[in-house]
């Protein structure tokens, strides 16, 4: 548990919830770690909630319903996402856009998430896994995958487009991946060459180190430029910092980002009509899409199980960019 900002994480012993009107209880088998979860305890969120437990890259089975949830039943496998309500009545909700929300809650940030071995969410927010699925593997699914498999979609890519990926973490790794399946040209810009070999292994045509290479410059050589930058790094500079590379009508989007603000110049956007986005995960429908999508193209990402005593450790790893791989809390 999550008790401050900057305070350690804590081990306790709680009495198994239990679900009420409309809410399913998970019986919880894996929890991604995820860079949110650090920036929680680093107090970036100036709306979370304390005492809370973090973690929204869930996936368990249904160990009880309560009154009046149908098409959900004890035993199936599902996920739990970032997005863990909505007020339900809002033009957004309306639409199916409830990630929009002005009254959304996060798992993990405001409502309890999934560094526990149960835990209760709204019946309409939970999303069935394809058959077969993983359930470890595709933990981060739950919040990485559907960040990026949303952001590539919003943003426009298409098959034949040229998608510039920042960064081949976890959100990159996945969007290298969905890219390469949607038909898309893929680019990753990373800080040096040592991940080359990854980012083409996954589909990459082409490798751009930026500690020592213009990013704009290399994309622009690029056939002309990206019609699609995706910044999956925690880093709003990284992303300024490609815009030249974009081709006319491209999109600049930030699916990560850092603290300090996003300073573009104007008139390159104008003259060639580029726009620039974000993509806040997503919607109850997105997830379901995104874990259809991931089944039919075989996409899970390489994670590492770690016991949740070990979870402070893989935080810290992230921290400190030694994170490596994804890691995911699991339960026996």
């Amino acid at each position: 548990m999550a008790t401050a900002v900057n305070a350690p994480l804590s081990l306790i012993d709680r009495e198994t919830p239990e679900p009420k009107a409309g809410e399913v209880l998970i019986k919880v088998i894996a929890c991604g770690v995820c860079f949110s979860d650090l920036n929680l305890i680093r107090g970036h969120y100036p709306f979370a909630r304390f005492p809370v437990i973090p973690g929204h890259e869930i996936t368990g089975t249904i160990a009880a319903v309560g009154e009046g949830v149908t098409g959900l039943a004890v035993g199936d496998a599902v996920g739990a996402q970032f997005l863990y309500d909505s007020c339900g009545h809002c033009d957004y909700c309306v639409a199916g856009e409830q990630i929009l929300c002005p009254k959304k809650r996060i798992t993990g940030i405001v409502a309890d998430g999934g560094y526990a071995e149960y835990a209760v969410f709204k019946a309409g927010y939970v999303t069935p896994l394809p058959a077969g699925m993983d359930p470890v593997a595709a933990a981060p699914l739950m919040c990485a995958g559907i960040t990026a498999f949303n952001g590539l979609r919003k943003g426009g890519a298409k098959a034949g487009s040229r998608v510039a990926v920042i960064g081949a973490g976890g959100i990159g790794a996945l969007a290298i991946r969905y890219a390469v399946a949607m038909g898309t040209r893929v680019a990753v810009i990373g800080r040096s060459r040592r991940g080359e070999d990854q980012a083409k292994s996954l589909g990459a045509e082409l490798f751009i180190p930026s500690a020592d290479t213009d990013p704009a410059v290399a994309l622009k050589a690029w056939d002309g430029g990206a019609n699609l930058v995706l910044n999956a790094a925690p880093s709003t500079a990284a992303a300024a910092a490609t815009l030249g590379g974009l081709a006319p009508d491209g999109t600049l989007l930030l699916c990560g980002y850092g603290s300090d603000p996003l300073t573009l110049p104007t008139q390159p956007m104008v003259l060639n009509r580029l726009r620039v986005m974000a993509s806040p995960s997503g919607s109850p429908h997105d997830l379901r899409d995104t874990l259809a999508f991931s089944a039919a193209h075989d996409i899970l990402p390489s994670v590492t199980p770690i016991s949740l005593d070990q979870a402070p450790d893989a935080l810290d790893a992230l921290g400190s960019g030694a994170g490596g791989g994804r890691s995911v809390i699991t339960f026996a």
